[in-house]
């Protein structure tokens, strides 16, 4: 479901930190792949079994690394690390 060369966020539209995340990678003009949870469940146990919790949105970056809620500030510092802005 992830590739090693995209970032992907596993979320729902009900989620506010959702809809800020999915928000701040638009504005910035990020690709990324979205996992709607509520269009397919069963990727619910995939961002469990990434992150260890059952909290969203999960922002996993291709390093391999993910976020769990993150912060706009931790995207943004995560994404100057991967030189992708």
């Amino acid at each position: 479901m992830t590739s090693p060369s995209t970032i992907t966020m596993f979320g729902a539209d009900w989620c506010r930190d959702c809809v800020r995340t999915k928000r701040q990678l638009d504005g910035l003009g990020i690709q990324y792949t979205y996992v709607d949870l509520m269009q397919d469940p069963d990727a619910a146990d995939v961002a469990r079994e990434i992150s260890g919790r059952t909290s969203i949105p999960v922002v996993v970056y291709p390093d391999s690394s993910h976020h769990v809620e993150p912060s706009n500030a931790d995207v943004e510092a995560k994404l100057r690390d991967l030189a992708l802005l």
